[in-house]
């Protein structure tokens, strides 16, 4: 299912369109190795008298007249946490908030997947320090009201915040009490100019035994690219209010090779860490946040 940013904003209804996004990247899984993604259960076995009923399959039972539960491939033995970025910096573009309703939008997607196989998840919001964390839960109702706090998070209205990234990570770290898959969603524009900071919390994640899978949010055409139409431009610094007057021709070589150059970096910093790095240009959808993810549980079982 293919939808704008600005559509997200428009429709507001998080958890139906999470559904929609997964439900349609599923059935677009032909022979997947995903087996356990792409159906509910992997098998039937006979039920044993004593064991719960909770996973007797009835339409089994009213075709055959015997007893069979349904043995799932994956139970609940994965804990997620869900880590999005909030500063202002993630409220660019303007026109759609694009980095922030991407980021709002995958992670709802992930949650939803979660949800499906009955893994845990908890979710943490931050910028200059943890604005929002909940607790680790497999519950339906705990993923709804995980939705519903993205929901609300979309309709905030953005401030001058800047981005801790590395102070974050660490607390994290610390406070993450057993083994757990962290997803971070953000732009990595860290206030502070050494990204060895962030790279010494990553660091601090994968030593308590977690892993890691790092979404670095960019806008495509803009940071990336820098396709600005050749006129004069005034940018600004979201986070500080630093301006500066360039001519995009004069500089977009220089800007290209910089932003390649810090790229490369994070990634080879994120190989040597053993933490995934994916790079999530917001103007390519949500497949490629999913089937990160969907790689990355594969690897864990």
């Amino acid at each position: 299912m293919k939808i704008q940013l600005s559509d997200v904003r428009k429709f507001g209804n998080i958890e139906m369109l999470a559904r929609q996004l997964v439900e349609g990247f599923i059935t677009g899984l032909h022979k997947s190795p995903y087996h356990g993604f792409s159906v509910e259960f992997a098998e039937h076995r006979l039920y044993n008298p004593g064991e719960s009923t909770r996973h007797i399959d009835w339409k089994v039972f009213s075709r055959t007249d015997k007893l069979f539960t349904k043995r799932y491939e994956e139970e609940t033995n994965l804990r997620c946490q869900l880590i999005v970025d909030t500063s202002s910096s993630m409220y660019y573009p303007g026109h759609d908030q694009g980095k922030i309703t991407f980021s709002i939008m995958a992670s709802a997607c992930i949650a939803y997947l979660l949800q499906g196989q009955r893994d845990a998840v908890g979710l943490t919001t931050f910028s200059e320090e943890i604005e929002f964390q909940s607790q680790v839960r497999s519950t339906r109702g705990h993923i709804h009201s995980l939705l519903v706090q993205l929901e609300t998070l979309l309709q905030q209205v953005p401030h001058e915040k800047k981005t801790q990234v590395a102070s974050t990570l660490h607390q994290m770290a610390e406070n993450i009490p057993r083994r757990s898959l962290v997803v971070l969603f953000s732009d990595m524009l860290e206030s502070t100019a050494d990204n060895q900071d962030v790279f010494s919390a990553l660091q601090h994640l994968k030593h308590n035994k977690h892993e890691v899978l790092l979404f670095h949010v960019f806008d495509g055409a803009t940071e990336a690219d820098f396709a600005f139409d050749d006129r004069p431009h005034e940018f600004i610094d979201i986070e500080t209010g630093e301006r500066l007057k360039v001519q995009p021709s004069q500089v977009k070589e220089w800007y290209q090779i910089q932003f390649r150059k810090h790229m490369q970096e994070m990634k080879l910093k994120c190989d040597q860490y053993k933490i995934d790095f994916i790079p999530a240009d917001i103007r390519q959808g949500f497949d490629q946040i999913l089937s990160a993810y969907l790689i990355k549980r594969t690897k864990m079982r």
